[in-house]
């Protein structure tokens, strides 16, 4: 019997018991659409956390930080650029290097390094109309252009140039000023107000600590979603929604008095900062270079160390939920099992004159397989069908629910391409394991006695 003859009959006898066929493959389509609708549930919040990280472009940075602003483990006190010599370990017998601008430079010395800055927050009063708050303005690079938060602008663009006097801001913090029309800020100019000390130190702490105010005029030409990550994953708090170039920052915090003792620091000891941003030329570096800036002396830190114990979890989680899936996946498979069965009570006497005429039991084995198979194919696709609906359908509802309470929509059931396809594959294999059985039972069938059937 050719494979032609065999598939042709197996259609035809498949077509000959309609309404059972169609309810074992409904079955199927059910538990299919059970198992993938879980799977694309782990898979859309994995996607939704790591994609979170995407944006904010920190799988290929590491942040460096200084062991003297190590507290209690796990703990970094975030902030502007400390003066003074700071950087001493925990123990303060060794010696640890000073984040300063030479750390910088032999930062980036080592291999594979792309970019390396410091973490500036300085400490203002922002002005604009009758809004007015004390906060930070974080200090922004010009090659975070197009990268992290900044790929979109809810409003307005980048800075133009490393020397522009201007500001972005988060579309959190427009809001506070301009609820209605956040857009309209742009253009506008936020008063940013410090205190900054004289040039000469010694000459000011003879006339009595004299400073004086600094009213920077910032024009606002951009909005984005959130604020940039600054010291990611450790303390500190989010940023305050106000970013202006770095080149400004690193101005203003040469020159700005937050306490009695920046005022009174000496001109000759180095600056150190809180932190330090590493960039790697590619994200598979990251790991590599942060092993080489610790065997340096330097404190650092990436996304991937707490990537780790994430990665772990949604295995778990996408295991038990296929596991929760499978569990209708089993029950419509002994649905199969019983068509089959009911199949070979029907057709006995017709496998007995197929056997009569010179079919062996392989023929007969490979014809009730082919039907399995089929059974499994067509509930696969269905069962992909119904999954994708059921999951869109559930999460446009809850994208509806997140934004009416003023949280940010995203895709919760995933499905790519790699589920669809094992899916498919999933089903037929389950479909051939529950027809091996009746298709043995049936190659197994004494001719004589199949056509004394009645």
């Amino acid at each position: 019997m050719t494979l032609n003859d065999t598939i042709s009959l197996s259609l035809r006898n498949l077509r000959q018991a309609k309404l059972r066929t169609a309810l074992t493959t409904l079955g199927v389509s059910i538990g299919i659409a059970s198992l993938a609708g879980m799977v694309s549930l782990g898979v859309g919040l994995q996607d939704q956390v790591v994609g979170r990280f995407l944006q904010s472009g920190v799988f290929d940075a590491i942040t460096v930080t200084s062991p003297a602003l190590l507290g209690p483990p796990g703990a970094i006190l975030a902030g502007r650029g400390l003066r003074g010599r700071g950087g001493r370990g925990v123990n303060p017998q060794t010696p640890s290097p000073t984040l300063d601008d030479e750390a910088v430079k032999q930062i980036l010395a080592v291999e594979n390094v792309r970019e390396a800055y410091p973490n500036l927050r300085v400490p203002v009063q922002m002005t604009l109309g009758e809004f007015s708050r004390t906060g930070g303005a974080t200090g922004v690079p010009m090659s975070s252009k197009g990268e992290g938060v900044f790929q979109t602008f809810s409003h307005g663009s980048f800075f133009a140039n490393e020397s522009d006097k201007a500001c972005i801001l988060t579309l959190n913090l427009a809001k506070q000023i301009a609820q209605q029309d956040p857009g309209s800020l742009i253009g506008k100019s936020f008063t940013l107000s410090y205190a900054a000390s004289r040039s000469d130190a010694q000459e000011a702490v003879q006339d009595g600590f004299q400073v004086h105010r600094v009213d920077l005029q910032c024009p606002i030409v951009g909005i984005v979603e959130r604020d940039p990550a600054f010291l990611p994953l450790v303390g500190g708090g989010p940023g305050p929604g106000l970013m202006i170039p770095l080149s400004l920052a690193k101005t203003m915090d040469a020159e700005v008095v937050a306490s009695a003792q920046s005022f009174l620091r000496d001109p000759s000891l180095s600056k150190s900062y809180a932190a330090i941003t590493v960039k790697v030329n590619q994200a598979r570096f990251t790991q590599d270079v942060e092993d080489r800036l610790r065997k340096l002396g330097f404190t650092a830190f990436s996304v991937n160390d707490a990537l780790k114990g994430a990665k772990n979890a949604f295995i778990v989680l996408d295991l038990v939920l296929s596991l929760i899936g499978s569990i209708a996946l089993a029950v419509s498979s002994l649905g199969i099992v019983n068509t089959m069965v009911m199949s070979i009570l029907e057709r006995t006497r017709e496998i007995g004159i197929m056997k009569a005429i010179g079919a062996g039991d392989s023929d007969i084995r490979r014809i009730f397989l082919i039907e399995a198979s089929a059974i499994g194919l067509l509930g696969g696709l269905l069962g992909i069908a119904l999954g994708w609906t059921v999951g869109r359908v559930i999460n446009l509802g809850a994208n509806f629910y997140i934004q009416s309470q003023g949280g940010t929509p995203g895709t919760l059931f995933s499905l790519p391409l790699w589920l669809i396809g094992s899916a498919i594959a999933f089903s037929i294999a389950i479909s051939l394991i529950a027809g091996s059985y009746p298709a043995s039972r049936a190659a197994r069938l004494d001719p004589i006695q199949a056509l004394r059937h009645d």
